[in-house]
């Protein structure tokens, strides 16, 4: 996959068919997406995605960095992943952002060679959003492209989406938010040394990372999990993980991910992980003392044995 990202300058000489979107969290909506994608690439088409650097909507209405269910990382590695040709991650620049509905089609057909598009019900584009799926099939002629029009996936009476998966993750329904994504909800990052209180003091040795700032995490409190590491392909672990800010031990602590393994005992400073939320077991909760935390900790884990165990459709 050839990733474009930084630049306004972009140019793609063979004849595409293009998706644009956010693509937050790439979930079973992008995948019907992609199946349309992949048979326009049957007929020689190369398959491009275009994206944003940063949603729209954060530039014009000023608003703060949102959390997000993939970041821009996470996105370009599961594109790549769909052996998709190109991604695109344009700058959401001043100009783009005020560029009218026709002139911005123009310049994506006359930039990317575009010979189809592929859009979803909801797509907007242009200056204030005025742009949809009526009128880039309107100018479709003009232009010299095809039009693949794709419903949204249903789920419950509601079409799949980037909020109602948010949505299910903020309430701690894990289960609900992997069945609307097609995958189990995760964090990654480089695992960090703590204070090892769960090896020295709980006998509970803990992988410790700290994911992206703009990472969107579940709600404070303790999951059962899988856990992949990246320098040990193909093994898989059980493990119970504790998302929040330690508030049985002494002193301020920023939000973390914090994994207890089933079956592994080795050290993996330094190493990157992959850390998949299958179900909230719990809240956060202060105790009064470390040791009743440690009897709770216990407990945690003797649930996560048998849940993880006995789990038949683990995403």
């Amino acid at each position: 996959m050839i990733y474009i990202k930084n630049t306004t300058e972009f140019q793609i000489p063979d004849d595409t068919v293009v998706s644009l979107g956010k693509f937050d969290g790439m979930h079973r909506g992008h995948g019907r997406l992609m199946e349309y994608l992949e048979e326009k690439k049957k007929s020689g088409l190369k398959t491009v995605i275009f994206t944003f650097d940063i949603p729209p909507k954060q530039r014009i209405e000023g608003r703060s960095q949102s959390k997000v269910l993939t970041t821009n990382e996470e996105r370009m590695q599961m594109f790549a992943r769909q052996q998709t040709d190109y991604l695109l991650e344009c700058p959401f620049t001043p100009e783009i952002m005020k560029m009218e509905p026709e002139a911005f089609v123009e310049w994506l057909v006359e930039r990317l060679h575009v010979k189809s598009f592929v859009v979803g019900t909801d797509f907007r584009f242009g200056y204030n959003r005025k742009g949809d799926y009526r009128l880039l099939k309107m100018l479709a002629d003009a232009y010299g492209y095809e039009v693949e029009v794709v419903h949204k996936v249903q789920e419950d009476g509601r079409g799949i989406s980037s909020t109602f998966i948010r949505e299910e993750i903020l309430a701690g329904r894990m289960e609900k938010a992997n069945r609307l994504l097609g995958y189990c909800y995760f964090v990654q990052g480089i695992v960090a040394h703590g204070n090892e209180i769960g090896r020295s003091l709980l006998h509970m040795p803990t992988a410790n990372l700290l994911p992206a700032e703009e990472k969107l995490l579940p709600p404070c409190g303790v999951y059962v999990t899988r856990t992949s590491i990246e320098s040990r392909p193909g093994n898989e672990f059980g493990g119970i993980t504790n998302v929040g800010k330690k508030p049985t031990i002494a002193g301020s602590h920023p939000i973390g991910v914090e994994t207890h393994l089933f079956d592994f005992d080795g050290r993996i400073y330094g190493e990157k992980i992959k850390v998949e939320f299958l179900t909230m077991v719990r809240g956060e909760k202060k105790f009064d003392s470390l040791e009743k935390l440690k009897e709770q900790m216990y407990k945690d884990r003797e649930f996560g044995i048998k849940y993880y165990a006995n789990i038949t459709n683990i995403c």
